[in-house]
């Protein structure tokens, strides 16, 4: 039976038990949800039992529990020189509010114009579904040739606060050659992606103390240095006129965009003027030598996130402010250490600190970037998992953005992550009528099948 058979004559099935993980309000952020939480866990629990695991537990952790499935693993008879792909996913979900903004229940999943609509019908539930199904053709149609471990979390959309001292604790039973994630997005429908790196991030909240108090502008301008003039001076430093970052060594690590790479972003479907249109600037600034698409994801920026001091109310006040503030982050790439280049920062900004002002630097978070290589067994089956679902190879993409545990995963249990995603910019996630494109959904599950195909083949 092909995949697609058994896709439309297990529909119905799939349906349901999709919308039987939707209908669990699993909201981690609130405290309510708890019995929920541990609701969705069981559940989850149940169907990679029934997709064919042969041990599917729940785990404790420091937060809400942890869903841990094997197949063929320590109860395999299967030659133990076959590899081990480690699923990743969250059950936990966003909160609903603002309810009015719905166009039906949140809770209960609706189909229309070829969508299903629900909290969780694409973050996460629904790409995890994804790879649920894809796992349990293989498993019960005796094609799959590689060991499987699923492991589901339920605080992702917290920040997954307790994953890294749960990936310390069980590094054994984790262990796997490759680690498959379905939580990330696609370029477009008809413009397939597999997404290759995420920047990692550093941020920081500086503090400038000048005097012991506000003073009268007219009384002490320009004799007393102003600590928001100073706070400025420091910042406008910070970026030169070729939008390179000047902190001493801040480049060290960065490592060159492959040219196969640079080529396939130079593919991507992109419109400098109707991206400047639709954020309303005349014009973008970044590092030279790069593109807009390389700089937003494959280069490292800075930026004030936010700024204030003095007197900012209604009218007047002509004061020389005693304190001024900032809040500012750098976006870094794969290879560079965020502790490290919080370190330099801190160090940069007090030897930019003038004289008359006192300067403190506290740092706030932070998380490592990540890079897969795409000349990897793995990423060469995702490719062509895409290739076949979608009818055409799919691009290598960077994103800008962070998620701190794709780097934690490699770090601790020493393997790479292809992040096989599946979801599209117009599935609104996190948002009122968040939605998951059933086309999409039904090719995500040939693409993953076709993974486990050539993968084993391969690897």
């Amino acid at each position: 039976m092909t995949i697609q058979d058994y896709i439309q004559s297990n529909r119905s099935r799939f349906m349901e038990e999709w919308a039987s993980l939707i209908r669990i309000p699993s909201v981690s952020c609130e405290a309510e949800h708890k019995p929920d939480m541990i609701r969705c866990a069981e559940r989850w629990r149940q169907l990679l039992l029934a997709a064919g695991c042969q041990k599917a537990e729940i785990l404790e952790s420091t937060g809400n529990p942890f869903v841990y499935a094997e197949y063929n693993c320590q109860l395999s008879t299967i030659n133990s020189q076959l590899p081990t792909v480690l699923v990743y996913a969250h059950y936990d979900v966003m909160p609903v509010e603002p309810l009015d903004a719905w166009h039906s229940d949140p809770w209960e999943p609706s189909v229309r114009d070829g969508r299903l609509y629900a909290r969780g019908a694409d973050d996460d539930k629904g790409q995890a579904m994804i790879q649920a199904k894809a796992f349990e053709y293989m498993a019960q149609t005796g094609q799959l040739k590689c060991n499987v471990k699923f492991i589901f979390e339920g605080e992702e959309e917290i920040g997954s606060p307790s994953l890294e001292a749960f990936l310390e604790d069980h590094k054994e039973l984790l262990k796997a050659d490759i680690i498959l994630v379905s939580d990330t997005s696609m370029i477009g429908k008809d413009t397939p992606s597999i997404t290759t790196g995420l920047r990692g991030l550093a941020y920081w909240q500086i503090e400038v103390d000048g005097p012991n108090r506000d003073l009268h502008s007219g009384h002490f301008g320009g004799a007393v240095k102003n600590p928001v003039n100073a706070l400025c001076e420091m910042l406008a430093k910070i970026v030169d006129e070729n939008g390179r970052i000047t902190i001493p060594g801040f480049y060290d690590d960065v490592l060159p965009i492959p040219e196969e790479e640079r080529a396939m972003i130079a593919e991507i479907p992109f419109s400098q003027e109707a991206y400047n249109k639709a954020i309303d600037v005349d014009d973008v600034f970044g590092e030279a030598g790069y593109s807009t698409l390389e700089r937003n994801s494959c280069r490292p920026s800075f930026d004030i996130c936010g700024i204030w001091g003095g007197y900012t109310g209604e009218g007047s006040k002509t004061v020389l402010p005693s304190k001024a503030f900032a809040k500012v982050s750098c976006r870094l790439v794969a290879n560079q250490d965020h502790e490290k280049i919080s370190q330099s920062f801190m160090d940069y900004i007090q030897a930019l600190a003038p004289k008359g002002v006192r300067v403190k630097v506290t740092p706030m978070h932070g998380g490592q970037g990540y890079v897969c290589p795409i000349d990897i067994p793995a990423y060469k089956a995702a490719e062509k998992g895409f290739e076949i679902a979608f009818g055409k190879r799919p691009l290598a993409a960077r994103r800008g953005g962070s998620i701190p545990i794709i780097a934690a995963f490699e770090q601790i249990l020493g393997c790479k992550t292809i992040l096989m995603g599946f979801g599209l910019e117009q599935n609104a996630i996190h948002s009122p009528n968040e939605s998951m494109d059933l086309e999409v959904w039904e090719k995500g599950i040939i693409a993953v099948t076709e993974f486990y195909k050539h993968y084993a083949d391969n690897h």
